[in-house]
């Protein structure tokens, strides 16, 4: 297989949010616990943003089940996520370390970044799903989607968009382009607080958010929002259109779960799928996740090892259409 870099650099939109206290469920998992009394999860990303921020909540619930086995986060930053990856793909396969996952695994894989992606994973709950929202700086002089789009098909390169190389977000703007025709100029930043920065500056015109991370930006005019990437329109943002309203045939939204290194024993993956089941449907953990305008939906081992093959297939073949990835 041959890959090509991706042209340039994004970040997965986050979240910038406290995280609160929860009351205690209690709970007894399912198969075998592993022999730690706490787990690591490892999360590729710097905290405060989205998934630290989310599986941060799903820490609090689960230290507070009565389960043999809890979990505590670690965060492994850098190289767009990879650097974590890294580290939880040569763990040793006990259960005693657990990785944070979503989307940015498959094109990290597809960019050349990463020599693996799901595959080398052992898969256990894929939990919630928050879509992408087309974010620009408030001093861009576009005050909808299609006086964007007409601006930037004008002028195709000139249009800064805040990216991490080889990231999910950068992938939802690659997309973006092969449906409309438009082409930007991709600017490089590490994390969500560098492009949030950025952005809120002007010093790049256009980034991805969402209903956490850009809510209250959009609200006060710090921010503007163009269009969501989901099926319908966010409650939270009822006067933003869809993609699909516009004449954009796409969704796009971060899938976060969580993975165990390869190999690790089908006892102790259902012990951990049913500790996140139960944290899931934990009635705060519900009402935290709504306010931020992303969705839960657990899905168990042998349904998200499903998503993950048809998820790869779908990225693989618009990484195809864009010159991104070639098949021998």
């Amino acid at each position: 297989m041959k890959k090509t870099l991706l042209r340039g650099l994004a970040v997965n939109a986050c979240v910038l949010a406290a995280v609160a206290a929860y009351t205690p469920s209690v709970a007894v998992a399912a198969g075998q616990a592993p022999t730690c009394s706490t787990a690591k999860l490892i999360v590729p990303w710097k905290a405060g943003g989205g998934t630290q921020v989310i599986f941060a909540i799903f820490e609090k619930v689960v230290q507070k089940m009565n389960v043999e086995s809890k979990i505590k986060l670690v965060m492994i930053p850098g190289q767009g996520g990879n650097k974590g990856a890294k580290e939880a793909a040569k763990s040793k396969p006990d259960g005693c370390t657990l990785f944070a996952i979503h989307q940015s695994a498959v094109t990290s894989y597809l960019n050349g970044r990463i020599p693996f992606h799901y595959n080398n994973f052992e898969t256990i709950a894929l939990l919630t799903s928050t879509p992408d929202i087309v974010g620009a700086s408030k001093d861009v002089p576009w005050n909808n989607f299609a006086e964007f789009k007409e601006a930037t098909l004008a002028a195709p390169g000139t249009v800064k968009v805040g990216a991490t190389f080889g990231s999910t977000s950068q992938f939802y703007w690659l997309v973006l382009e092969s449906k409309t025709g438009m082409k930007f100029k991709f600017v490089p930043y590490d994390g969500t607080r560098e492009r949030m920065t950025a952005i809120l500056s002007g010093a790049i015109d256009m980034g991805g958010l969402n209903v956490a991370s850009g809510r209250k930006y959009l609200e006060n005019g710090d921010l503007k929002g163009f269009a969501i990437a989901a099926a319908e329109r966010s409650k939270h943002l009822p006067d933003m259109p869809t993609l699909k309203e516009l004449g954009v045939d796409m969704i796009y939204a971060l899938q976060r779960g969580i993975v165990a290194p390869k190999g690790t024993p089908r006892d102790i993956i259902d012990y951990w799928a049913d500790v996140f089941k139960t944290a899931a449907a934990d009635s705060e953990f519900l009402e935290q996740m709504d306010a931020k305008g992303t969705g839960v939906d657990y899905v168990g081992p042998d349904g998200y090892r499903e998503w993950a093959d048809k998820m790869f297939k779908e990225h693989e073949d618009i990484a195809i259409q864009i010159g991104l990835w070639k098949k021998d």
